[in-house]
């Protein structure tokens, strides 16, 4: 009888798949051809970039017209982001390139329907494995867009919502060309416009010229852990999504500051700083690290602004790169935090122009695809950003009611931040880590800011 049970509630939380289509640009835009360039290359050994929202039934029709004003928006917006309906390719020297052309398949879109799991099921704050069946392109290397589409959309139909499930290749954009999209295509589907307001900027090559030709033959899965490899259990990982009010913010960020820093010339701790800090110094306690065990904390930074000319927030590809930097246990946790926020604040400010171009140029002498195990040891790595308005994409139906990170791209030490569902300066921090370091990390008060 209790098999029969488990069996129903399996069958009430499953998701079926009921269609597959493909949706292009509204437009003819004839064959395009984009250099992928030197800030773009390093991630094809990352996972597509997934992202789920979901959202309430608040009006916007059925589920089948909505799913209709999503493809008739998607077709409007992909007269501008084109690429997104491409795939990759490669020119004569074997350099690798965005390619459109109006007989690609475009941008796939999957429909499903899932009428066992309600909207609130999704919002709680544990891992995103329950979300797999919600997002497509699983475990899919973004060097296989050179025959899968570069985005896939699945809509599934909940009991009481619609989740939207995005799987982005990160060999061809970053995080603010992709909120840059989701944004666009809501305007267009709310009625805010009837065209994308602010079109990419699409010419990667002005950011950097240098062609790099690769040799791809080690990209193979990547993310597979040494441990087994060596025919040992890979270590159980767990994710964790905490919310960090308003309040709790503002209090990381005087506690931090209260303490003067080292007379080494800090200025004040921003808020991401501040934050970063209290999470390296807390991940590193639950790790159980030993005082002469280094910690690496690794934030991917944008650098529009950075680079020599600058470039537009508009710029469409990767124009982050992975800021390093590193200290002992003992040095960030005996020490006030401002310790470990100096670090921070020296190693994000030190990486200017001139740092950007040094990397580029060290890169491209010995070209390396990025593995998750290069973030460094003991390493807490900082993705996504507070500041992309994730709660602004409406397309007619209301706000998202949540916001998540799907299960790729995942490793021990990786952090998602995203706004905060409460609005104001409140920040929502997703964190994976080996389950017995969570279990601990979920119970230190001080890190809740319960204290």
């Amino acid at each position: 009888m209790a098999g029969v049970e488990a069996g129903k509630e399996e069958e009430a939380t499953a998701v079926r798949i009921t269609g597959k289509s493909h949706v292009k640009p509204g437009k003819l835009i004839g064959r395009k051809e984009c250099q992928l360039v030197t800030f773009d290359l390093p991630y094809l050994a990352f996972y597509y970039n997934q992202k789920l929202l979901f959202y309430k039934n608040d009006g916007g029709g059925e589920f089948e017209d909505k799913v209709e004003k999503l493809k008739g928006g998607l077709r409007v917006v992909l007269e501008e982001f084109y690429q997104l309906g491409g795939k990759l390719g490669k020119d004569d020297d074997g350099v690798l390139r965005v390619d459109y052309d109006d007989d690609m398949d475009g941008v796939e879109v999957v429909e499903a329907v899932a009428e066992g799991i309600t909207v609130d099921e999704l919002t709680g704050d544990d891992g995103t494995s329950s979300f797999k069946e919600l997002i497509p392109f699983n475990g899919v290397l973004n060097l296989e867009g050179l025959h899968r589409p570069l985005l896939s959309i699945q809509l599934t139909k909940l009991k009481d919502g619609v989740a939207m499930g995005c799987a982005f290749n990160h060999a061809i954009l970053d995080g603010t060309s992709t909120w840059h999209f989701m944004s666009s295509w809501a305007q267009i589907c709310n009625g805010t416009s009837s065209s994308v307001v602010v079109p990419p900027f699409l010419d990667r090559t002005t950011a950097r010229n240098t062609r790099v030709k690769l040799d791809l033959s080690p990209v193979v899965s990547c993310n597979g852990d040494d441990a087994t490899k060596q025919g040992q259990p890979a270590p159980q990982m767990r994710e964790k999504l905490f919310r960090f009010s308003e309040a709790a913010v503002d209090k990381i960020k005087s506690r931090v500051n209260s303490t003067p820093p080292p007379s080494d010339g800090s200025k004040p701790f921003s808020t991401f700083q501040s934050l970063a800090v209290h999470i390296w110094r807390h991940v590193s306690q639950a790790r159980n690290l030993k005082p002469e065990d280094y910690t690496v904390f690794t934030v991917f930074a944008d650098c529009r602004k950075r680079v020599d000319p600058p470039m537009p927030d508009s710029y469409f590809g990767n124009l982050i790169q992975a800021i390093f930097t590193a200290t002992a246990a003992g040095l960030l946790l005996e020490n006030p935090p401002s310790f470990g926020a100096s670090v921070i604040q020296k190693a994000i400010e030190s990486h200017d122009a001139k740092a950007i171009d040094e990397r580029n140029k060290a890169w491209e002498a010995a070209p390396k695809i990025f593995q998750f195990k290069d973030a460094g040891v003991n390493c807490v790595a900082v993705g996504s950003s507070p500041r992309f308005k994730v709660y602004e994409v409406d397309f007619g139906w209301g706000k998202p009611v949540g916001v998540r990170s799907g299960s790729n791209n995942r490793f021990d030490g990786m952090v998602y931040l995203y706004q905060g569902k409460s609005g104001g300066r409140s920040i929502d921090v997703e964190i994976t880590m080996e389950a017995q370091a969570m279990e601990k990390l979920e119970k230190d008060k001080e890190f809740l800011m319960e204290v």
